[in-house]
């Protein structure tokens, strides 16, 4: 394929796209560096596009960067051009075709810019400017009104000089320092202390470290607290959950070391010590983060520039990284979690096989545990097993005594210690036991395995922590391992035995009174040994899992819920597997299966599907020969822990449930030879649901696109090419021509060209027309991801012989054909719709903040509106409502009046009237309409602090409209009763959660009288007023929202009536 081209002369160095006319189709900005002005190229129908539209950006400016975002809330992007030679911004606003953008102009003083990122950082739907200055070791922050003036407001050291060309009155700008020879290249914004603010993390490459600003929510930030890369420089910077720990982590690409390093956010703002993850390049300049193979965890593809290679790195799970051992008693043969001194905290209790003792180890909460105090069993001690025996809600221990035929009872006191043991005798060679109510009577009873008399003994509580043997039963051939649970639902518990010496399980079913049945046996594998139960796919059935010992595998049985059992489901563990325990390791609310291999020194964790089947196993290091473990939470982290009995070594692991977001090296990509790979992006071009890789060789003037299997493996690439002699350096992908498929734009250095491959959605491109377009300095590198959570991709790409990063942002505005713009005063809130004049045709009436009036535009039926007719009302009218509020069959209108604490109203033809909320005026006004399409003079009421939303309904069944008002800064509730002549009742209150920001009415309990919801903007709430029907309510009821809601609406989206 040879592609048409658009040509460039002038070192193009950064480009972004937006729509910037507003015409629904995709335009670019290019910064044409060696020009000093930036080009831009207005698109039109199925990606075509218009030719260079070339504004300066001042003499000797050498724009750096561009990025595009709506800095003036006016629905039209605008465009921010970093100039680095003349130190200053450039901010361009209200693009036409054709015509020329209005302009500010920023100063940022003896500092050079080299990045530049907005954001919002004082969360107040103003956009804010965050730059990296070179040759000035700091960062400058300039905060934005939201209406294209903006104030510069950064942090100690040098004061600057702001130049703007129609703006006059600015705050002070300060800078945050980042520290002596910092020479920061990237930064990147996200909410690192989970306190909803926006903090600033940015990649310190003259003194390798990376530095972190927290933002206080009103434009300040703390000083730069630095965490050290050691040898590493940091080049490009990304924030992002590796770990799914619900806090934001940090990675960073680097130059000099084969590294990229992984910082773990602890969610108040501070970090962990650095991880690095090997790249096998020492000059990883660029990255992106994704999710390739669907495994639910970020990963990262690197653009490594010395070996002209990409490098995917997957994010796995290491589980339990760390194990940490306390000695115990010789030969530990079995371990149990509890709590045996009732301090809330997770101890563990070990059976001392060659030692005759139970070794009791005390937690701390934080998973250390004191060394361990011994209390005297019988002899040789092979199992435990724990209940509270005698009532006293104090933890006691049962212990099997392998040798003499014996289990102990020791009841135990609120210390921690325990009472000298009860003896009873069993069967011969007791090995397993189990604690439960068997019998129904609410005392706690104990079964026993007998290996050697192939029974179970069964041992029915008193209540007083002494116990009568009840009854022997038969189980299969040696007896071992012994769980319970209600296999065929008869509320009376059964028994699930392992059989040592025939292979195979045994269920003996419960009959009422401690007495049970003759088993039924299932077939197992070799030297079944442990059993565990649990529901593991979810159909409310108990299910049965069994370790076989000599065939390093273990049997899954999927309970019928009858008594009755699959036949095994198998799956390998590591060598001679022997204890097992159940949890839900993974958090996806599916129990997994974790296994010690005695012949290993290994645990196994196999992962659930929630099915019944589970993932291949993962195995990590124990001790040596480890017999048996138990499952809890040691640190009060809520994530399941493990405590392994290591049999040949004299000590209990403990396995701390741990995710570092670790990152595996799973794939290295070269492109053809002699191809000099310089940039990668990722997206699914052919459509299937698995992410694509898009690779630049520009020494052989191609793209290459590698489509995904959605395992982190892909097919070979598949080449297009970019031109003879183009050398291409840079990509950016998204959907230029509208039909629903994604798109490559190329930025060709040599042949200084723009190029557009357009996708047809199954991983194959078409050429486009050519362009005649002024670029001339390309990057070299480029990474997609979503950095500064707009919703939006970037691309971060680096440049050729520079030590820069510069982002390419991709923004959508959604458009609509055929739109038609009417003009209203200054600031419209809110908008509401109805027949004001009688004429059968819709009209609309608007709120407007700037000039305190709301605007009627009547309707021609046609889909045009008349020109607007102004009505005056309070200080900032945030919000309108309309209604017939003094029943002369014209509409009125109520306006809620934010600053003057009042409502006021006027009236309409047929009549609709209209309820305003005026913001800044404290008040609601009404406006009583005559039914021609005009209003009277606005009636005022009074409400508390802010009224931002106004809604009405019959409150008190009197048939006459009300009012309802919800206040920002009063955090109230408004009721006004109607009298039915036009006119209210003062105000009555109700507290509402923090800064309501909607009201909304229906019957939400469906008594016939209407109900109040509100949406409390900074409590992440919406809370609930129960109508009694007589005007009056209940206090809220409080119900969790979204983050931050701001609007409420009310209707029956589940059909459910």
């Amino acid at each position: 394929m040879i592609p048409n081209e658009i040509e460039y002369t002038y070192s193009p160095r950064s480009v972004a796209i937006g729509d910037f006319d507003n015409d629904g189709w995709v335009d670019i900005v290019i910064a044409n560096y060696a020009a000093d002005n930036v080009g831009i190229y207005f698109g039109y129908d199925r990606g075509n596009m218009t030719s260079s539209v070339t504004y300066s950006t001042g003499p000797a400016s050498r724009p750096y960067m561009v990025v595009v975002s709506d800095f003036n809330n006016d629905d039209r992007l605008d465009i921010i051009v970093a100039n680095f030679c003349t130190n200053n911004i450039i901010i361009l606003f209200e693009f036409q075709t054709g015509s020329s953008p209005s302009r500010i102009e920023l100063s940022t003083g003896s500092s050079r810019v080299v990045w530049v990122h907005v954001t919002d950082l004082k969360n107040d739907s103003g956009k804010d400017i965050v730059i990296a200055n070179y040759g000035t070791q700091s960062i400058s922050v300039i905060f934005g009104y939201g209406n294209g003036i903006f104030q510069v407001q950064l942090h100690t050291q040098r004061d600057m000089i702001l130049s703007l060309s129609w703006l006059d009155t600015f705050g002070t700008q300060k800078q945050l320092s980042t520290g002596s020879n910092s020479n920061t290249l990237s930064i990147a914004v996200g909410d690192l202390n989970n306190d909803a603010i926006l903090d600033i993390a940015v990649a310190n490459y003259g003194n390798k470290s990376i530095g972190v600003f927290l933002g206080k929510g009103d434009g300040n930030f703390t000083s730069q607290t630095t965490y050290s890369l050691d040898t590493a420089f940091p080049y490009s910077i990304g924030i992002a959950d590796f770990n799914k720990g619900n806090r934001m982590d940090i990675a960073v690409t680097n130059n000099g070391s084969n590294n990229i390093d992984i910082l773990l956010g602890y969610g108040n703002g501070s970090f962990a010590n650095v991880t690095s993850y090997s790249t096998g390049s020492s000059s990883s300049i660029s990255f992106a983060i994704c999710d390739l193979n669907r495994d639910d965890r970020l990963d990262l593809v690197i653009v490594n520039n010395d070996t002209n290679t990409i490098d995917i790195l997957l994010g796995y799970d290491e589980f339990f990284p760390i194990q940490t051992k306390y000695p115990t008693g010789n030969r530990p043969s079995y371990v149990v979690a509890s709590d045996f001194n009732r301090d809330t905290v997770a101890d563990i209790a070990v059976t001392n096989l060659h030692s005759n003792t139970v070794s009791i180890l005390l937690g701390y909460g934080n998973g250390s545990f004191a060394s361990k105090v011994d209390f005297i069993t019988g002899p040789a001690p092979l199992s435990i097993a724990v209940g509270d025996f005698n009532n006293d809600r104090i933890v006691d221990i049962a212990v099997t005594n392998h040798h003499d035929n014996t289990i102990s009872i020791l009841l135990g006191f609120s210390n921690g210690t325990f009472a000298k043991q009860q003896i009873y005798a069993t069967g011969n060679t007791p090995y397993y036991l189990a604690v439960n109510d068997f019998n129904n009577d609410n005392q706690l009873d104990i079964c026993v395995t007998n290996f050697d008399s192939s029974t179970v003994s069964v041992f029915l509580g008193s209540g007083n922590g002494s116990f009568a043997k009840h009854a022997t039963y038969p189980a299969g051939v040696h007896p071992f391992g012994l769980a319970y649970g209600y296999f065929n639902k008869d509320n009376q518990l059964d028994i699930v035995v392992t059989n040592f010496g025939n292979n195979t399980v045994s269920v003996l079913f419960g009959l009422g009174g401690g007495d049970f049945g003759k088993p039924v046996a299932y077939s197992t594998r070799a030297y079944p040994i442990f059993v565990a139960v649990a529901d593991f796919n979810n159909d409310t059935c108990l299910d049965i899992i069994v370790t076989n010992y000599y065939e390093n595998m273990i049997s899954v049985f999927l309970g019928y819920g009858n008594g009755s059992f699959q036949s095994q489901i198998l799956y390998s563990t590591g060598d001679n597997p022997l204890g097992v325990a159940i949890g839900d390791f993974n958090n996806d609310s599916r129990l997994d299966i974790v296994v010690t291999n005695g012949g290993q020194n290994t645990s196994s964790l196999l992962l659930g599907y929630g099915n019944g089947s589970f993932a291949n196993q993962e195995t990590f290091s124990t001790g040596a020969y480890p017999l048996h473990l138990a499952v809890s939470d040691f640190n009060n982290d809520t994530r399941p822990d493990v405590a392994v009995a290591n049999w040949d070594e004299n000590t209990v692991s403990i396995l701390l449930r741990y995710d570092r977001g670790a990152m595996k090296k799973e794939t290295t990509f070269a492109p053809s030879a002699g191809a000099h790979l310089s940039s990668i992006s990722t997206s699914d071009f052919n459509e299937d649901g698995l992410l694509d890789i898009a690779i630049v060789n520009e020494y052989t003037n191609s793209i290459g696109v590698l489509l995904g299997y959605g395992n982190g493996t892909f097919e070979n690439q598949m080449i297009f090419s970019t031109g003879f002699g183009s050398h291409p350096y840079s990509i950016v992908i998204d959907n230029f021509n509208k039909n629903e498929h994604v798109d490559i734009l190329v930025v060709n250095h040599d042949s200084k060209n723009l190029l557009i491959l357009l996708g047809n959605g199954n991983g194959m491109f078409e050429s486009q027309t050519a362009y005649d377009v002024s670029f001339n300095f390309a990057p070299v590198t480029a990474g997609l991801a979503d950095f500064n959570n707009d919703g939006y991709s970037e691309i971060v790409v680096a440049y050729d012989n520079s030590d820069y990063i510069d982002i390419l942002a991709q923004y959508k505005t959604g458009a609509f054909p055929q739109r038609i713009i009417y003009s209203t005063d200054p600031w419209p809130k809110s908008v509401s719709i109805a027949d004001f004049n009688n004429d059968e045709r819709l009209d609309i009436v608007v709120t407007t903040m700037y000039n305190n009036y709301i605007d009627i535009l009547l309707g021609n039926g046609d889909g045009s509106v008349t020109s607007q007719i102004k009505f005056s009302a309070g200080t900032s009218p945030r919000s309108v409502a309309v209604g017939e509020f003094n029943n002369d069959s014209q509409l009125d209108i109520a306006v809620a009046d934010y600053d003057d604490g009042t409502v006021s109203y006027t009236s309409w033809l047929r009549q609709l009237d209209i309820a305003v909320a005026d913001y800044n005026d404290e008040s609601v006004s009404i406006l009583l309409g005559f039914g021609n399409g005009s209003f009277t003079n606005r009636v005022t009421y009074i409400t508390d602090s802010s009224p931002i939303s106004v809604a009405i309904g019959h409150f008190n069944s009197d048939i006459r409209l009300d009012i309802a008002v919800a206040n920002f800064n009063g955090s109230t509730l408004s009721i006004f009763i109607g009298y039915g002549d036009g006119t209210f009742a003062s105000q009555m209150k109700y507290s509402t959660g923090s800064s309501p920001r909607s009201v909304a009415v229906g019957d939400f309990n469906n008594d016939n009288r209407l109900d109040i919801a509100v949406a409390n903007g900074l409590e992440s709430t919406v809370s609930i007023f129960l109508g009694y029907g007589n005007g009056s309510f209940t206090n809220q009821v409080t119900f969790s929202s979204g983050s931050v809601p701001v609007f409420v609406a009310v209707g029956n989206f589940n059909n459910d009536t």
